[in-house]
Parts: structure tokens; sequence; C-alpha cells
């Protein structure tokens, strides 16, 4: 199978991470008997640096043309002084408006080995396995110009959403609990905003045609409130950008480390941009200790649900969970009696994962 990828390093660890999703996808080349076209493209502080503008025309252009996109990571503070629309942010704005990318799904999930580094107690936090579906297009990310009036004593932001922009993400949260656990929370402030109220009423009209799929409302106060004394009890939770963007920050921390986290951000014919949910890291940039489990994760995600590769995606999940299990970790995660690596060796130690597990399973013989 062949498929067209456009990568988008970015900024600090970004391109260090990016060639370890490199590595990983021509092991799933060479395993699985597929070809990827990689093609690179500039964005955030690097497209500033060497074009004046954080998403260059030609970028955008590749990305959809492309059958799927991964994002390394875009800002630091070498860019902090620049007006607001030259912000490398705005890069990650722009590319998400452009190619219609509605959606954000952000799986969190606690890895066994790790339960010890997560902030809360481990009893608390263990079999967290959740997706969070975020609108990512509309509401006050988006709305009409923010405005100073009244010589900057009042300022007003504007939280605007259409019917269709709500139902489609509402759709894309019962699809995906429907091929989970079959429960969806949606997240709202129905008893402040209008928007939340019309958002709760299409999640109950919506409701109708997923008979299958157990569907609970909580305010977003409530949400927050049970992420941290309850987080086990998410399957899959559906909410605006705002609220998206807050929850799914906090419960990334769950975990123990953003480094392990990926995203995925898809449009409704299946162009998905998938990248690490943490940051561009410039403190720790080109030490080679950058940790890529969060972007060779995001590279399974995006062999599933842009590429329809399953089997490959479940195989690099494998690899990565094994290396957990065998102790090894890069230097913002702690395993006892671990052995800590560098972004270089973790990322062979997973290549070498999945090639003896491809190998041992006799699985990857028969993709052509």
């Amino acid at each position: 199978m062949e498929k067209k990828i456009v990568l988008l390093p970015g900024d600090g660890i970004g391109k260090e991470i990016m060639e370890s999703a490199k590595k990983v996808l021509a092991a799933i080349e060479s395993e699985y008997h597929h070809r990827f076209i990689l093609q690179e493209c500039a964005i955030g502080g690097d497209a500033l640096d060497r074009y004046g503008v954080p998403l260059p025309d030609d970028t955008l252009h590749a990305c959809n043309e492309a059958d799927a996109v991964l994002l390394g990571s875009v800002g630091g503070p070498k860019w902090d002084n620049q007006p607001p629309k030259f912000r490398p942010e705005k890069g990650l704005l722009g590319i998400r408006k452009g190619l219609g990318l509605f959606a954000n799904l952000r799986p969190v999930k606690t890895f066994p080995p790790l339960l010890h580094a997560s902030p809360l107690k481990e009893e608390i936090v263990k079999d967290s396995d959740m997706m969070i579906v975020r609108e990512l297009t509309g509401g006050l990310y988006f709305g009409e110009p923010s405005e100073r009036r009244n010589n900057g004593e009042d300022v007003v932001d504007t939280l605007a959403y259409s019917r269709h922009e709500i139902e489609r993400i509402v759709e894309k949260g019962f699809e995906s609990a429907q091929i989970r656990n079959k429960h969806l929370t949606s997240v709202d402030k129905a008893n402040v905003l209008e928007s939340s109220r019309v958002w709760r009423e299409i999640v109950n009209e919506k409701a109708v045609d997923y008979p299958d799929v157990e569907v609970e409302h909580l305010l977003v106060d409530a949400a927050a409130m049970k992420l941290i004394t309850n987080p086990s009890g998410f399957d899959v939770v559906v909410t605006e950008n705002l609220f998206g963007d807050i929850l799914s920050d906090e419960a990334s921390v769950l975990t123990g480390s953003l480094g392990m986290l990926p995203s995925a951000s898809v449009r409704t014919d299946g162009l998905g941009m998938y990248e690490p949910v943490h940051g561009s890291a410039p403190d720790i940039a080109g030490k080679g200790i950058a940790n890529p489990i969060g972007m060779i994760l995001s590279t399974a995600l995006m062999l599933e649900y842009s590429l329809g590769m399953q089997e490959e995606a479940k195989a690099i999940e494998s690899a990565v969970m094994d290396c957990l299990e065998q102790g090894y970790h890069t230097a913002d995660l702690k395993i006892k009696d671990g052995k800590q690596m560098s972004t270089d060796e973790i990322t062979e130690a997973i290549i070498e994962n999945l090639t003896t597990k491809c190998i041992s399973d006799s699985i990857c013989s028969s993709y052509v």
C-alpha cells in the first residue's frame, strides 16, 4: 500500500522526535511491505524564520494533497515578541482551520509501569482509559475578533457555534463511543451559557440515532472534579473548544508525563493531523533526551485512523508497552530499577520490539 504523509517537524524538540517517527515508519514499511512517500514542510517558528509567516501557502497545499499529516511541535521563547498574527501558534490554528480539522481526538490511557509517577494515587488512576473528543474550529477561539472598548476598560470575546458545527462533533463523539465501551459523557455549561443549552439539546437529539450508547451530561466544573476523583469512570468525553482544551490538558497529567500522549485532529473524509500533546520544550532541544513516545504513538494513531492500518498501529503500541515493561525510559520518566535512555536509544528499542514481535507472530509477511 502506498500513502503520502506530510511531516511538519516545527520547533524545539519537534525535529528530533520527528526523526523517531520516520524511523518507525521505515520499520513499518519494511515489515508490512508498504510505501510511505514523505514530504517535509515548514510551520510555526521554523516557517517564520524561513518564510516570514507561521503557515506558508505551500505547506497548507501539501497537507491538503496528503493522506495524513504528522506534526512535531510549534513555538518557543524565541518568538515571544512577535505580533500576535505572527506568533508560531497561529500556524497551528491556521492549519486546523485551513484543513477543516474540526475534531481533536485525545486518548488518555495510563501505563502500569508509570502509575507511580501520576500525581494521583495509584488506586484512583489505574485502569483509566478515555478518549476526549474536542471541537476545534468554533467557539471562543474563532468567534468575532476580540474587542477592547471604553479606552481598554472593557473587553468582549464572542463564543459562537452553528448547529452544523455542534452536530458533526457530537456525531464524532457517538461514533467514538460505539467502537469503545459505549458510554458518552457530554460536557457543557448549560446552567449558564445559551450555547451549552443548544449543545445539550443536540446531544439528546443525536442520542436517538445511537441507542447502544449510554449518554451522561456533566457540567464542565463537575467534569473537572471527576477527572481527579474518578478518571476511570470516563469512556468518551465530547465537548466544545475551550472546555476541551482545558479538560484534555488536565487529563494528560494523569499518566505522569506529557511525553507519553498522542492526539489527532481529523475531518470527515479521514484526513488527519497527528501530534504529541507536549510542547516544543526548547530547554532540552538538541540534547538528545526528548521523549519520542508521544510522537511514536501519534504515528500509530495516524496509521489506525487515517491510513486504515489497524494491525500496524497495534504493533507499535505493543512495542511501546514492551519497552516500558522492560524498564526502558527517557529522562522525564522514572521506572524503578529501569534503564534511562536517550531519544535515539529508546526509539531503537521500540523498533527492535516491533520487528521481533512481527517475526515471532508471523503476521507481517501477508501484508502487500
